[in-house]
């Protein structure tokens, strides 16, 4: 489905962004993650401890319905942008004390963000960028720091 589009919303306050998904850079994340959002996906996000201005989930177990180690390596970086997605995964005692996998979405809601954690820099794949209404979207990213984890839904325009 090249040239389709995602939102993300959060569903308290009704604040949603739509997001361009970069489909020329990032051909294989974009349709799998196309494909995971069959059905909208309502999920938990977390504020990131050291990536600065993020905001994260794990994609539920209902939406892993691919292979997550066949995805490439397409548009990584270590520096996304402001409103920048983000994709990665991380496999099952991949990093000392985690056992679990990690098949993450993020969002970058504002400048200075960097994929960096506890194993230190860590290039992920960035398919897409929100491109409607991302400032109200960032305030209510904002607010997670003070208020804690929120509702999203996750679904296709």
């Amino acid at each position: 489905m090249s040239g389709g589009r995602i939102y993300l919303e959060f569903l308290d306050a009704g604040v949603r962004g739509g997001c361009d998904l970069y489909w020329d850079n990032a051909p294989v994340t974009c349709q799998t993650i196309w494909e995971a959002l069959a059905t909208p996906l309502r999920v938990t996000v977390f504020h990131a401890m050291f990536a600065g201005p993020e905001i994260m989930t794990g994609l539920p177990e209902a939406a892993q319905t691919f292979d997550p180690t066949a995805i490439p390596d397409e548009n990584q970086t270590v520096n996304p942008g402001k409103g920048e997605l983000l994709w990665y995964y991380q496999g099952k005692n991949a990093m000392k004390g985690l056992t679990d996998e990690l098949w993450e979405i993020g969002c970058f809601y504002d400048h200075g963000g960097r994929t960096f954690g506890p194993l230190g820099w860590t290039p992920c794949n960035i398919f897409g960028v929100m491109s409607d209404n991302q400032d109200a979207f960032a305030d209510q990213c904002r607010d997670i720091r003070l208020t804690g984890a929120k509702e999203i839904e996750i679904g296709r325009l």
